[in-house]
C-alpha cells in the first residue's frame, strides 16, 4: 500500500470540517472558530453550497442529513427529500401521453426539502440564529462569489434553452445575454432578496431564537416563497425533455402540508464498526447491503488496488441496486418487513454465495422472505430516447466543453452530480449531509425568488403498485446518501459523496479500503476508483445499462486485463475521474483527548478538507 496522497490528511483536536467546495468547508470551519457547534456550521456550509455550486443544488433541492448529537448521544436522520405533489399521480402523467416522468421542467417537482431539513437541525440541536447561519450565504449571493468553471459549463450547455424557452433563468444565469466567464464574480441579487426578506419577515414574526427559525420555515412553506412557486408552477408552461410545454402540479397546499421527518438510521454491523444510513426512501440501504454480503467476501485477501477487491465490491454493488430497483421506495407498494429483510445476514449471505468469479451478466434482484421481486417497465427508458429532447442533457446537470483560449470548443456533455459536506466539531458533534436538487438546469428560476426547483420525481416510475411507484406525498427513492459510522459503540466518522447512482459504490469502496486495509482518509479517498452501471439509471430517460465497469487509468493494464478476462465490460476512464468522497472522523488518544481528521477529494481541484 502506497503511502502517497494528494494532500495531507487533516488532524486537529477543535474541530474539522471536508466538503465538495472550498469556500463551504472555510464557511463551514469558520463558524467553529466563532463558537458554533457542528450544526451550526453544517448548516451555514450547507447554505452555501446552493449558492457556490449552483450546477449541482440550489435552495430549491433538498438535503438528507445524518447526525450525531454528542449531548444526547444518540444518532439521527432527517429526511430532507420532499414529497411528490398531491396532483403527482401515474395516471396524471400517463394522461399526458407520458410512460415516465420527464428529467427537467415544472412536472418533476417535489416540495423543496432542503431548507426546512437545514432548519430544524438548527433549531433542535444548533445556537446559532437564522440570520447568522445564513449570513454568509447571503454575502456571496449579493456580493459575488468565483464562479467555477464547471457552473460555467453547466450554464454553456443549456444555453440555448435559456435563451429560447427558459427566460427566468437566462436573466439570472446569462448577464448581459453573455455566459460568465470562468472564475469571474458572479452575483445572485434576486436570491440574496429573498433571503433578506426571509430573515426580515421570520424576525418581524417572532422573538426567540428557535421561534424565528420556526418563522422562517413558516415562511418558506407557508408564506411567499410557496405562494411564488405556487403562481409560477399554475401559471406557467414550459419546454421539457418531452420538447412540449407543460405547467407543473405543485402548489402551495402541497408545501403547506410538509415537514421533515427525524427518524432514527437503518444500521448494520461490519467488524468493530456500526454504519448507518438513511431508511429506504433513499439508496442508502445498498450501502449496508453491500458491505453485509462483503463480511463473507474475505477481501483482506486482495489488496485494495487488485482486480479481486474490485470484482468483490462490483458484484456485490450489482447485487444491492438490483434489490434497491425491486424493494426500496415508501409507496404502498413497498414493504417494511421485506425492506428490513434485505438487512438479515441470512439474506446477505445467500445473496453473497451466488457470486463467483465471472462478472455477473444479468439483472439479479432477490427474494426476501421468499417473495419474489416485481420490476418496472425496463424497456421504458429506451422507448424514451427515441422520442426524447436531449438537446439541454438529461435529467441529470450536464456540462459542455469550455474553451481553451477563446473560442468554444465543439460542444460535449458530460454528467454530473451533487455535493457534500462533514463536520465534526470539538464536542463531538457530527454531521454528514448530501445537498442536492434545484440546480440552475433543471427548471426555470422563479423570477420572483431567482432560483429553481428540484426534479427529484424523475426518480419514481409509472408504473402501478411498485415500491417507488409516483404517490402523491410520498418522496421518491433517492440516489442522496450521506454516511455516519460508529467504531466499537462510538462515534467515528462522517462521510459521504455526490455521484447520483455512484455514490453508495464510491462510498462503499472508500469504506472498506480504510477499515480492511487500514489506509487512513486521504488514502482510501486518493485509492483508484470505479462503478459499476447494472440496472436503470435513477435519472430521465431510466436507459439500463448490464455489466459496464468504469475504471480508472491508474489501476494499469494488468488489472484492467485481469477484470476483463473475468468477464466485465471495462470503460477505461482518465486517471482521476472516478469517485467525489470527503470525510472526517474522531477519535480518542490514550489519554482520553479527542482526536479529529479529515480528507477530501482531489479529483476536479474544489474539494477541501480543514480544521485544527
Amino acid at each position: 500500500m502506497s503511502s502517497f496522497t494528494t494532500r495531507p490528511e487533516i488532524t486537529g483536536t477543535f474541530g474539522v470540517v471536508a466538503s465538495t467546495h472550498w469556500l463551504a468547508s472555510q464557511t463551514a470551519m469558520g463558524v467553529l472558530e466563532r463558537g458554533g457547534n457542528a450544526f451550526d456550521a453544517a448548516v451555514a456550509g450547507g447554505f452555501v453550497l446552493q449558492v457556490v455550486e449552483p450546477h449541482l443544488n440550489g435552495p430549491g433541492g433538498e438535503a438528507p442529513i445524518l447526525m450525531w448529537s454528542e449531548r444526547e448521544r444518540r444518532m439521527l436522520s432527517i429526511c430532507g427529500q420532499g414529497p411528490a405533489p398531491a396532483a403527482a399521480t401515474a395516471p396524471a402523467f400517463r394522461g399526458l401521453g407520458m410512460e415516465q416522468v420527464p428529467g427537467i421542467g415544472l412536472l418533476p417537482a417535489t416540495v423543496p426539502g432542503a431548507f426546512a431539513a437545514w432548519l430544524v437541525m438548527l433549531r433542535d440541536h444548533g445556537t446559532w440564529s437564522l440570520a447568522e447561519v445564513l449570513a454568509p450565504a447571503l454575502a456571496y449571493a449579493r456580493d459575488g462569489f468565483p464562479l467555477i468553471p464547471r457552473a460555467v459549463q453547466a450554464i454553456l450547455a443549456v444555453q440555448d434553452l435559456f435563451r429560447q424557452q427558459w427566460i427566468s433563468s437566462a436573466e439570472v444565469w446569462l448577464p448581459g445575454g453573455h455566459v460568465p466567464a470562468p472564475g469571474a464574480l458572479f452575483r445572485l441579487p434576486a436570491l440574496a432578496a429573498t433571503y433578506e426578506r426571509i430573515i426580515r419577515t421570520a424576525e418581524g414574526l417572532a422573538q426567540t431564537r428557535s421561534a424565528v427559525i420556526d418563522a422562517a420555515i413558516q415562511t418558506w412553506y407557508q408564506g411567499f416563497v410557496a405562494k411564488e412557486i405556487d403562481h409560477y408552477y399554475r401559471t406557467e408552461k414550459v419546454e421539457d425533455g418531452t420538447g412540449e410545454r407543460h405547467a407543473g402540479l405543485l402548489r402551495f397546499e402541497d408545501l403547506e402540508r410538509w415537514t421533515p421527518a427525524v427518524e432514527v438510521p437503518l444500521t448494520l454491523d461490519f467488524g468493530q464498526y456500526t454504519l448507518a444510513k438513511c431508511g429506504f426512501w433513499s439508496q442508502g440501504p445498498a450501502f449496508l447491503q453491500q458491505v453485509g454480503m462483503l463480511r463473507h467476501a474475505g477481501l483482506e485477501q486482495h489488496a485494495p488496488e487488485s482486480a479481486g477487491f474490485v470484482h468483490r465490491i462490483a458484484e456485490a454493488a450489482k447485487l444491492a441496486l438490483a434489490d434497491r430497483l425491486a424493494w426500496y421506495g415508501a409507496a404502498p407498494g413497498a414493504s417494511r418487513a421485506d425492506q428490513l429483510a434485505l438487512l438479515s445476514d441470512d439474506y446477505l449471505r445467500q445473496r453473497w454465495q451466488g457470486v463467483c468469479e465471472r462478472a455477473a451478466q444479468q439483472l439479479q434482484p432477490g427474494a426476501p422472505g421468499g417473495h419474489l421481486p416485481r420490476l418496472p417497465d425496463l424497456d421504458v427508458g429506451r422507448r424514451t430516447l427515441l422520442t426524447a429532447d436531449t438537446r439541454f442533457g438529461i435529467g441529470e446537470p450536464t456540462f459542455a466543453a469550455l474553451p481553451p483560449v477563446s473560442e468554444w470548443l465543439e460542444r460535449e456533455l458530460f454528467v454530473g452530480d451533487t455535493c457534500h459536506i462533514d463536520v465534526i466539531d470539538r464536542h463531538g458533534n457530527m454531521v454528514a449531509a448530501t445537498p442536492s436538487g434545484g440546480w440552475l438546469s433543471s427548471s426555470p428560476a422563479i423570477p420572483a425568488l431567482g432560483f429553481s426547483i428540484n426534479t427529484r420525481l424523475q426518480m419514481t416510475w409509472l408504473d402501478d403498485g411498485l415500491p417507488n411507484t409516483v404517490t402523491p406525498g410520498v418522496p421518491p427513492c433517492t440516489t442522496l446518501s450521506p454516511s455516519l459510522a460508529l467504531r466499537d459503540g462510538e462515534p467515528y466518522m462522517v462521510f459521504g459523496t455526490p455521484g447520483g447512482d455512484q455514490q453508495d459504490q464510491w462510498s462503499s469502496a472508500f469504506f472498506l479500503r480504510h477499515a480492511v486495509h487500514g489506509m487512513n482518509l486521504q488514502e482510501a479517498i486518493d485509492a483508484p476508483a470505479w462503478h459499476v452501471d447494472h440496472f436503470p439509471s435513477s435519472f430521465w430517460p431510466r436507459q439500463t445499462i448490464l455489466n459496464r465497469l468504469s475504471i480508472e487509468s491508474r489501476f494499469g493494464p494488468a488489472v484492467i486485463n485481469e477484470l476483463r478476462a473475468a468477464g466485465h465490460n471495462v470503460r477505461v476512464g482518465d486517471p482521476w475521474s472516478e469517485g467525489r468522497m470527503s470525510a472526517c472522523s474522531r477519535d480518542r488518544d490514550p489519554q482520553g483527548r479527542l482526536v479529529l481528521r479529515a480528507a477530501a477529494n482531489p479529483r476536479g481541484m474544489q474539494g477541501y478538507a480543514v480544521g485544527r
